[in-house]
């Protein structure tokens, strides 16, 4: 198992370093860029635009001899040259990009481009957020799908099976962003009730509570936004479950144990269910990772949470390479090192898979 691991672990860097690489190579094909983000900016402003050229706020704003505003006009060469080197810009892109690898080998992601942070910074900043929605999110969506997905193999093809296949099917044809809204308006103060608060982790003051009051306070907040990203995922997980343990039910080994006497439940949970979950209980990594990074960004606008899918939306619509980039590296790396604790998991629920002699 050590030898597997280790070739896993050296796979994970030209992993890496090919994602980076396309990525970078894309961007630079986009249309737009930091540099013209702050142009844009500056057009029109007179006063800032001077400040940065070393004018004075009087001169900007007078009219010029042919009756125009300077901040109307075009910008002067030599301060696009000065954001250009700002940015780094003013280098080939090879260039940067082995700058940008040289960091990313010791963690230095640089600084944002908008927001005068350093990348891991900002990214500690918003992890908090992402971590409690897809932590909290992932597990009660095992915790429920898995039970339910076991109740409608026993009962397959019964009154309990066909409603609860209707109420799961239901729940994931209404999109989290849409759920999350219902909540907002019935149980957050929007017309109904307010039982709920409606924006960030803790209520104003919490830092001074005892730890309890404080850990019931961010309970509390995390109700709505993770009942929003949960009702949309029993589906897969519930169908797949059921799937698994239909199969492994019809198996010789099932019947062998019934006609040795053995009961329901010993038969259902000590020989069906190590075989059955193999799939579902290996996939929790990549599970909780999916979550973590996907489909949370409506949710966090709409609970008010500012958490990486946020940071991750408004870094790209402005086009903070930094940030993009810094979030996409440990991203993919999380995502990698996940893949190897899947396969790890793997041999703990069934220790007669044995990755050494796959040759």
């Amino acid at each position: 198992m050590g030898a597997y691991l280790f070739r896993r672990l050296l796979l994970v860097i030209p992993t890496l370093f090919g994602i980076i690489a396309i990525n970078f190579a894309v961007v630079q094909f986009a249309p737009g860029g930091p540099v013209e983000e702050m142009i844009s900016e500056l057009k029109g402003k007179g006063d800032t635009t001077a400040r940065m050229s070393g004018n004075s706020g009087a001169e900007a704003a007078a009219p010029a001899e042919n009756g125009a505003y300077r901040g109307r006009r075009g910008l002067d060469p030599a301060l696009v040259a000065d954001i250009r080197k700002l940015f780094g810009f003013d280098k080939p892109p090879l260039e940067r990009f082995g700058l940008m690898l040289h960091g990313y080998l010791t963690f230095d992601f640089g600084r944002s481009f908008f927001r005068d942070k350093p990348v891991l910074q900002l990214i500690g900043e918003k992890m908090p957020v992402s971590v409690s929605l897809g932590l909290w999110s992932t597990l009660l969506v095992y915790f429920v799908s898995i039970p339910l997905g076991i109740a409608k193999a026993v009962r397959d093809g019964t009154r309990f099976d066909l409603i609860s296949s209707l109420a799961v099917l239901i729940g994931y044809a209404v999109p989290g962003f849409l759920f999350a809204v219902l909540l907002v308006v019935v149980f957050a103060g929007g017309s109904y009730l307010q039982w709920f608060p409606l924006r960030g982790l803790l209520s104003e003051g919490a830092s001074g509570w005892s730890w309890g009051a404080r850990a019931l306070d961010y309970l509390w907040h995390m109700v709505l936004p993770t009942t929003a990203l949960v009702v949309g995922g029993f589906a897969t997980l519930t169908i797949l479950t059921k799937n698994s343990f239909m199969e492994e039910i019809r198996k010789q080994y099932v019947v062998t144990a019934r006609a040795k006497g053995a009961s329901e439940a010993r038969v259902l949970y000590r020989h069906v269910f190590r075989n059955a979950m193999l799939l579902i209980i290996a996939g929790f990594p990549a599970a909780f990772i999916g979550i973590l990074f996907t489909s949370a960004l409506l949710v966090e606008i709409i609970f008010s949470l500012d958490g990486l899918g946020l940071l991750g939306f408004e870094s790209a619509i402005r086009r903070d390479y930094p940030v993009m980039f810094g979030t996409l590296y440990i991203f993919t790396l999380l995502g990698l090192l996940m893949q190897i604790v899947g396969d790890l998991m793997y041999t703990i629920v069934d220790p007669r898979i044995d990755f050494e002699a796959r040759r």
